[in-house]
């Protein structure tokens, strides 16, 4: 496989993750992400949340060797509470498929950010119907 270029996700299927953090806040929340890769990029078509997940203040953990074997699972996404969208050095250490998502507090798409296995930020594409936003690694805003 290819550099990955980014990641591709209608708004709709990233406002239900967000929801979900908001709702699991102060606690972290885990999701895998299902999808798939075309043109470098990773396509987002839907999430799971994880069975007998585990998570708490500062937190979330999957047992993984109890997860079904499934191709479609291309990464995974998870809160932070403390409002930074860096990924920790446990993070990184765990990183499970092609894609890491994070979404901080106050959860909202500007709080939100991607990584690949190496820790690099990667570029976010917030997909409306035939609209598309194109979020750069370094920006904030939409």
């Amino acid at each position: 496989m290819g550099k990955m270029i980014g990641i591709k996700i209608e708004g709709a299927l990233l406002e239900s993750m967000l929801e979900l953090a908001r709702d699991g806040h102060p606690k972290e929340v885990f999701l895998l992400l299902r999808g798939r890769v075309r043109g470098g990029y990773a396509e987002l078509e839907n999430f799971l949340i994880p069975p007998l997940a585990v998570s708490g203040r500062g937190f979330a953990e999957i047992p993984i060797h109890l997860l079904p074997i499934d191709f479609s699972i291309i990464g995974t996404a998870h809160s932070h509470p403390s409002g930074s969208p860096a990924p920790s050095t446990d993070d990184l250490n765990n990183f499970y498929g092609l894609v890491m998502m994070i979404f901080a507090y106050p959860y909202s798409p500007s709080n939100s950010a991607v990584y690949n296995r190496r820790g690099e930020r990667i570029p976010l594409r917030i997909i409306e119907g035939e609209k598309q936003t194109q979020r750069n690694p370094g920006f904030r805003g939409l």
